[in-house]
């Protein structure tokens, strides 16, 4: 019964030992980065595709499930963005006037590293240097787009410092409803060259990449091109205020009060600058946020007069940034001023 006893202990530590071997050996498992790395450009004008391979030491190993991180530097932000997937295949916007710089590490779990989460010590890099294409000093600037009361699309641009005459520019476009790139379908034009790009009819979905690129060419050869990515819920300008109304209240109080413009403009989104004149000796000014469509005085003088006007723009918890619209037109209390004649 003892030599059972000892017997059975003796199996016990042999299989503890051969455990702790494999273990030894799991942890020391050598992580290899992916292979392989692209980027392919689909012509989207910046939307680029990354892909990689697994490492070759991995390809075999099914029990070990394989992650991969990929790091890209984006220029917009201008930092690294860092994603984890189980794919070898990831999509992510760049602009194309800048390097694209990306990287990949694999990260290994499971039995072959009993649970423990492993990342290769060392990444598989690529850097495309951008195109050297195009005349230096050609390539458009102040390149602006504003969703007009979220109604109808226009984009504007000024030309380069270096633009040769006789140039002629042309805008493409694309986002992922799109299958390809797209041209501007009704250019602006001044002083006889191409200057901007009316969209109105054309649809552009919300909180999406939609890219831009302005390219063309002239007598001296091809223009620099200009890259541009925007959301367009982030470039509406509201219509301008039309009804504004004062009324007095007791207490000699004043109130203004207006009427949003009447469109697609999320009345919720909206906030207001309304400006004050008060006219009198030191010319007094101020101005208020607000978003109420009423502003109250405590308390004026009937003999001061007193004018308004208002602007209005999407807040920051609706959208990212916005376009203030114009200024509405003046409205006073009183409305007119007795000034004395002037003596002969």
């Amino acid at each position: 019964m003892a030599s059972y006893s000892w017997l059975s202990h003796h199996a016990a530590l042999m299989l503890l030992l051969i455990n702790w071997r494999e273990g030894m050996h799991c942890i020391e498992l050598s992580v290899d980065p992916p292979g392989d790395l692209a980027v392919l450009d689909p012509g989207h004008l910046g939307y680029l595709e990354i892909t990689w391979s697994p490492p070759a030491s991995l390809i075999n190993r099914a029990e070990c499930p394989k992650l991969y991180q990929l790091e890209y530097f984006n220029t917009y932000e201008n930092s690294w963005t860092v994603i984890r997937t189980v794919r070898r295949t990831y999509t992510a916007q760049f602009d194309l006037m800048k390097d694209v710089r990306v990287r990949v590490y694999t990260l290994l779990s499971g039995p072959c590293t009993n649970g423990t989460l492993v990342k290769s010590t060392s990444y598989i890099e690529l850097v495309q240097k951008s195109p050297s294409t195009g005349l230096v000093g050609t390539a458009v600037k102040d390149f602006v787009c504003v969703f007009h009361n979220m109604e109808y699309v226009t984009c504007n641009w000024g030309g380069g410092p270096k633009m040769p005459a006789n140039s002629q520019q042309t805008l493409y476009f694309w986002h992922k409803e799109l299958g390809q790139t797209q041209e501007c379908p009704k250019y602006t034009i001044s002083n006889g060259v191409r200057s901007g790009c009316n969209f109105t009819g054309t649809f552009f979905p919300d909180f999406t990449d939609i890219n831009f690129c302005v390219n063309g060419s002239s007598p001296e050869g091809p223009l620099k091109p200009t890259y541009i990515s925007l959301q367009i819920q982030n470039q509406v300008m509201p219509a301008t205020t039309q009804k504004l109304h004062l009324q007095t209240g007791p207490n000699a109080q004043l109130e203004v009060h207006w009427e949003r413009p009447a469109g697609r403009v999320p009345g919720n989104c909206l906030e207001w600058e309304v400006k004050h004149n008060q006219e009198r000796p030191d010319g007094k000014t101020s101005t208020q946020i607000t978003k109420k469509t009423i502003l109250t005085l405590p308390s004026v003088h009937d003999k001061q007069r007193n004018c308004f006007r208002v602007r209005s723009r999407l807040h920051k918890y609706c959208v990212q940034r916005s376009f203030w619209s114009n200024w509405s037109h003046e409205i006073c209390h009183p409305a007119t001023t007795t000034r004395p004649l002037k003596s002969d």
